[in-house]
Order: structure tokens, then C-alpha cells, then sequence
């Protein structure tokens, strides 16, 4: 059974995560929302399936559970999380491939995190064109990172996912099949699969602090609940070793994602975050902090107050100018 079943999060662990870098517990959550609608973002142009990205998800929220947020970009590390994800499956991607997505999703020409009131963002191709160079540092960073996320999750790459439970439960119940309600049922299972990728954003880390059966049962519960299907009388939830209490926990917890969602997205269009151009960089956060007045301890160093990211970009730059040294461009 270990191959249906998840390593959870402990609680020393939950409360680590929240004092990492000092930073405020807002800013930690829209990081994490951000970073994982670029994720899903990603595998989708990748055409990636959703059990690969829904993986790199839960890797990338365990990832952060051990390691500070501001240790490294949050695209970057994303890109390894997924490339590593989908190295380990039947769908692996190049290194360009990755590269030429997140260049994409990164231009001022995407339409991620972008307001839906405003118009569409004009496609500019030169945003995201991306030299020899800046591909080459871009390479260098990705299994750099890929390295160390392996060292971080200490090489447990095991990802049990609860969407194929919600389908064989919803086999069990009698909510898949042919019949006058097949279009009800297929409704259930359609929602049920809506609330399960839905907990892959959520800020209490449903995914990291339930098991897949308990995050099945909930989902279909929801799902049930929204298109008015009658449900056995009998606490049927018990059945896949599911008790009340959690089941109301997680109940709440999934519907609760969608609003949450809004009110990120409106915390990083109120602070201007990076939303004018796509998805938050350290630089944006950097710079909320500066205007809060705070800052954050990152291993050794203090930023926030000023200069933080002058260290990264100076990085950055010499990556890309070794790697025009070493290719001749």
C-alpha cells in the first residue's frame, strides 16, 4: 500500500516553513500560489499530462517546506522541479523546450497573472527570443538546481496522486456509467477532478497534510454537493477509511481555494508585484519589503533593505558571459 500513500508534512515542519526568511505570512503565500500557477502553466505549453505537473506541484511544495523561499528564483527552481518530474516519467522534455516555455511565460507576452478586464497582451516575439548564451546560463541553473532539489528532498521523489482514487471510488458509488444520469455522473467526476487540481494551490498544503484517500473523498463530496446528487445515507466516507472530522477539514479547505485564488491575484496586482509583466520575481518581492520597511536573512545576507538582488543579477550576468566565452558567440 506505501505506493498509495504520501510522506506528510509534520507539524515542526509547518511552522519551519512559516519562519523561513522572515518573511511575512502573505508574501510566503502568493509566492507559492504563483509559483504553482507557473508550474501548471508550463506543463501545460509543454504538453505535459496532468499527472506530471500535478507531481512537480507536491514536489515543489515539499521542496519549500525544507528549503527558504528566497534562496533561489522562483521561476528557476520551478523549471528544475518540473524538468526533474518529467525526466523521472514517461515524458521527459529537453532542456530547450523548458527554456523556450518559461522565456515565454516570463515576456511581457503572456497573459499568465494577467488582469482578465484589460486587454490580451500584444504577442511581441523578440520578449522571449533567447540567445546561445542566456540559454546556455539558463541550462547551467537548471541542473544546478535540479541537484540540489534531489539533495533537498533527500531523493523521495514518490508522489501518490488521489485523482485516480476519486475515479475508482466514484466507480464504487455507482457516480460513473451509462444510464439516465450519465451526464450528472460525468459532471461529478469532472468537478472532482476540478477540486483536486484546485488543492494543489491551496495555502494549508492539503496535499502535503492528507492523504489521497481523504483528499478523494472530500473532492467528490464537493463535487456531489454542487450538482445536487444524492449520496448514500450511511456515512460513506468511512468506507475509504475517511472520519468526519477530516473530511469537513478538507470539505471546507477545497472550497475555500477559488476565493483565495482572487484575493492573490488582487494582493499582487495591489502591491504591482510583477503582474504588469507576468509572474513575481525575488526583485518584486524585494522591493515590497523595502516599501513595508522590513527585510529578510537569506543564509548569510540581508536583503530587502537594498542591494539584494544587485548580487543576483551580477550572477546572472557572468553566467551568461562564460557561456558566450565558451560557445564563441
Amino acid at each position: 500500500m506505501s505506493h498509495m500513500t504520501n510522506p506528510l508534512a509534520t507539524p515542526d515542519q509547518l511552522f519551519q516553513r512559516r519562519s523561513f526568511d522572515s518573511l511575512p505570512i502573505e508574501l510566503q503565500d502568493t509566492i507559492l500560489f504563483a509559483t504553482q500557477c507557473l508550474t501548471q502553466a508550463a506543463g501545460i505549453l509543454l504538453q505535459l499530462p496532468q499527472s506530471v505537473t500535478a507531481q512537480a506541484n507536491v514536489l515543489l511544495a515539499r521542496y519549500w517546506l525544507v528549503e527558504p523561499i528566497m534562496s533561489h528564483e522562483f521561476s528557476d527552481i520551478s523549471a528544475a522541479i518540473l524538468y526533474l518530474t518529467a525526466k523521472l516519467s514517461p515524458h521527459p522534455r529537453s532542456p530547450r523546450d523548458l527554456s523556450n516555455v518559461y522565456a515565454y511565460l516570463l515576456s511581457p507576452s503572456t497573459s499568465l497573472f494577467h488582469p482578465p478586464t484589460s486587454p490580451p497582451p500584444s504577442n511581441n516575439p523578440s520578449a522571449y527570443y533567447l540567445s546561445e548564451p542566456a540559454y546556455q546560463a539558463f541550462h547551467t541553473r537548471l541542473l544546478h538546481l535540479e541537484a540540489h532539489a534531489l539533495y533537498t528532498l533527500s531523493f523521495d521523489t514518490h508522489v501518490a496522486l488521489p485523482h485516480p482514487l476519486a475515479i475508482t471510488y466514484l466507480q464504487a458509488l455507482d457516480f460513473l456509467g451509462c444510464g439516465g444520469m450519465a451526464s450528472s455522473k460525468e459532471r461529478i467526476g469532472q468537478r472532482a477532478v476540478r477540486y483536486l487540481n484546485t488543492a494543489l494551490l491551496s495555502p494549508q498544503l492539503l496535499c502535503l497534510t492528507s492523504q489521497p484517500n481523504a483528499l478523494a473523498v472530500a473532492a467528490i463530496y464537493n463535487a456531489a454537493r454542487d450538482v445536487g446528487a444524492k449520496m448514500p445515507e450511511c456515512e460513506w466516507w468511512e468506507v475509504f477509511d475517511v472520519d468526519r472530522e477530516e473530511l469537513g477539514f478538507l470539505v471546507v479547505g477545497m472550497r475555500s481555494v477559488e476565493g483565495w485564488g482572487r484575493k492573490m491575484r488582487a494582493d499582487l496586482k495591489g502591491m504591482k508585484m510583477g503582474v504588469e509583466r507576468g509572474m513575481v520575481t525575488r526583485a518584486d518581492v524585494e522591493a515590497e519589503l523595502r516599501r513595508r520597511g522590513l527585510s529578510v536573512v537569506v543564509g548569510n545576507g540581508r536583503v530587502g533593505g537594498g542591494g539584494g538582488d544587485a548580487e543576483e543579477e551580477a550572477a546572472r550576468r557572468m553566467d551568461e558571459k562564460m557561456a558566450e566565452m565558451e560557445t564563441g558567440v
